[in-house]
């Protein structure tokens, strides 16, 4: 697997680069503290045409949970103004869960008896058919974090049988090189999502005892490598219930802002994952409920207003739909998290368990009922 070379735990093929984003990240994070804000700050932040640091910290503090009602009502309002009705639709395709890392709470966990599988191109091909005769024009591809397993070369003809079905090809994937993103963006993948998982660095070392996923600064710089090798847009989130999750989820948004900055020409979502159960066991965490979520979600909007928002199967129909009335933009359907588990022949076991196992067509009936405007394909590769 290889030894780190250095203070920072890179590994010798692991590439450096040149920013200084996550000491400006982490700066801004480490003195933002929820319990200093009140109704004032709150009332302050709802009351101007823009939100910014200081505001988003007040919206996602404890202080706003009063004012839950009113923010939902300015963050549909921003909602609506910035993408109207549409909720641009996608669904994951997981094409392998062998993993190297250790993550405490992840069904991928190396040590975790599940059982392995990995997608020939027989069977990447039979999954990509099947969510392409579904409707799917936006596919997320999957691998768990195993250099051995799921080398770039394979998954690099992921990406090209994908690009011959999808008109949006996305990676969530193990943090890649630049150079490496490059030569998958040129195969057609133009999207990258990475979960940061949480930006308590003390508390990332306790959740991540083996692998290469330790290195925390190398995932940190992986939608900048992403973006600088040409890639369309990029995604960020924590794994909310890991930490705190207002403290992650206002680094987050740093994150996010900060990158947004340099690379304005660069589409930028959060994801809104919550921890789930998974086969083999459990992690307890520290417990995000759905009107954490909510907030979570309702600050983003509002802090960065043009940035898209993707709410996945972790969460319940009825929470989905609604929150994709509010905030959200973009959300899964039709999802197996297990390999193979899309056309029915299921070979590996899933990351985590879902809690939405609606069909492309139930979804997107549900959209229509609901006043939105389900949208398979909002971008035309040249």
């Amino acid at each position: 697997m290889g030894k780190p070379t250095d203070p920072d735990g890179f590994f010798p093929d692991m590439e450096r680069i040149d920013s200084d984003v996550m000491e400006r990240v982490l700066e801004r994070a480490s003195v933002y503290e929820p319990s200093d804000y009140g109704e004032d700050d709150v009332l302050r932040a709802l009351s101007g045409d823009s939100t910014g640091p200081e505001g988003f910290g007040a919206l996602l503090s404890p202080a706003a949970e009063p004012f839950l009602e009113r923010i939902a009502r300015r963050a549909a309002a921003e909602t609506a103004r910035r993408f109207g009705n549409s909720v641009s639709l996608f669904t994951p395709l997981y094409a392998s869960n062998h993993c190297s890392n250790e993550c405490v709470y992840c069904g991928f966990n190396r040590t975790n008896p599940i059982r392995r599988s990995r997608l020939d191109r027989v069977g990447a091909e039979r999954e990509m058919r099947s969510a392409a005769e579904a409707g799917i024009r936006d596919i997320l591809l999957l691998t768990g974090e195993s250099r051995e397993h799921s080398g770039t070369d394979y998954i690099a003809d992921l990406v090209s049988m994908a690009s011959e079905h999808f008109s949006s090809v996305g990676l969530e994937v193990y943090p890649l090189n630049t150079d490496e993103y490059r030569r998958m963006h040129m195969l057609g993948a133009d999207h990258v999502t990475v979960f940061q998982e949480t930006y308590d660095r003390e508390r990332y070392s306790q959740l991540h005892p083996s692998g290469r996923k330790r290195v925390f600064p190398y995932r940190f710089d992986s939608q900048e490598r992403a973006l600088r090798a040409g890639m369309r847009g990029v995604a960020f989130a924590p794994l909310l219930g890991l930490s705190d999750f207002r403290r992650d989820s206002f680094a987050c948004g740093m994150h996010a802002r900060e990158i947004q900055r340099r690379y304005p020409h660069a589409e930028i979502s959060f994801s809104l994952p919550r921890l789930r159960p998974f086969p083999g066991g459990e992690f307890g965490g520290t417990g995000v409920s759905e009107s954490d979520l909510l907030q979570v979600s309702m600050a983003y909007r509002l802090f960065m207003p043009f940035a898209g928002q993707t709410v996945s199967t972790r969460e319940r129909p009825v929470f989905r739909d609604n929150l994709v009335r509010i905030s959200a933009t973009r959300m899964s359907a039709g999802v197996s998290v297990s390999v193979g588990g899309r056309s029915g022949d299921a070979s590996g076991d899933g990351q985590f368990d879902i809690s939405d196992s609606r069909s492309v067509k139930e979804v997107t009936e549900a959209l229509v009922r609901n006043g939105r405007q389900p949208v398979f394909n909002d971008y035309v590769r040249t």
